[in-house]
């Protein structure tokens, strides 16, 4: 899979300093929501993107266009820079990213927890069934 673009935000969340690193691949965007406790450094942004790249839990592959950029002159990154800092923290589309991510982690975690319980069902069932047979052999 190869990475067109990605960029990593860091903002406030009360009570805590949250990342949120979003990737445009050739199939879409995705989003992953990292959280750090106190107010992280830059190279501890980079060290955990480095470090913990493979148990980070991206949201599906959403397809959204992706604007192509030219080059901007670096006054003008500059102030766009700022501009995207004084305003809000996510955009509506890594939001959208994130409720589907937990949508899918709520799903799975409901399927794995009937599972256990019907197996846990079944297990006392069999028991039962055991019992009675332990019952019945004397006579």
């Amino acid at each position: 899979m190869e990475y067109n673009a990605c960029t990593i935000t860091v903002f406030f969340e009360d009570p805590f300093w949250v990342g949120l690193y979003e990737r445009w691949t050739e199939e879409g965007y995705s989003v992953c929501k990292l959280t750090f406790g106190a107010e992280p450094r830059d190279y501890e942004v980079y060290d955990a993107l480095l470090l913990h790249w493979r148990e980070l839990s991206f949201s599906p592959v959403m397809t959204v266009e992706r604007d192509t950029k030219i080059k901007l002159n670096p006054k003008r990154a500059r102030r766009n820079a700022t501009k995207t800092l004084s305003g809000p923290p996510m955009g509506t589309k890594a939001q959208e990213a994130m409720k589907l991510q937990r949508a899918e982690k709520k799903e799975a975690c409901r399927e794995k927890s009937r599972e256990e319980r019907e197996a846990e069902a079944e297990r006392k069932f069999r028991l039962r069934q055991e019992k009675k047979k332990q019952k019945h052999r004397g006579r």
